[in-house]
């Protein structure tokens, strides 16, 4: 019954395909370690970045510390017309991005 309404993302596929993973924690929380080869916007950021986020035309993966900032950050993203998708918590990414 909620099979549909709670449909899980592949990230692994996303991934595969290009994706990018971006941290939207503060550069200090990003600096005291952070899903490799990510690139760190902070939340505040994201919406000056818009026009650059949507110029890599790739799925965009959004992160933080909780999944409440990537959540916010995924929101503002997919108003502009990107494809994007809530990572939450950072560290639950990590194994999607090992072989």
């Amino acid at each position: 019954m909620f099979g549909k309404l709670f449909k899980k993302t592949d990230y692994k596929k996303l991934l595969a395909e290009g994706a990018v993973i971006i941290d939207v924690r503060s550069k200090s929380e990003y600096s005291g370690g952070a899903v490799p080869g990510s690139e760190n916007i902070p939340l505040g950021n994201i919406g000056r970045k818009i026009g650059q986020i949507k110029s890599l035309e790739v799925p965009v993966i959004t992160v933080c510390a909780s999944g409440m900032r990537s959540s916010a950050a995924r929101g503002q993203l997919k108003a502009a017309g990107i494809d994007a998708y809530n990572g939450g918590a950072w560290t639950k990414m990590i194994p999607y991005i090992q072989n």
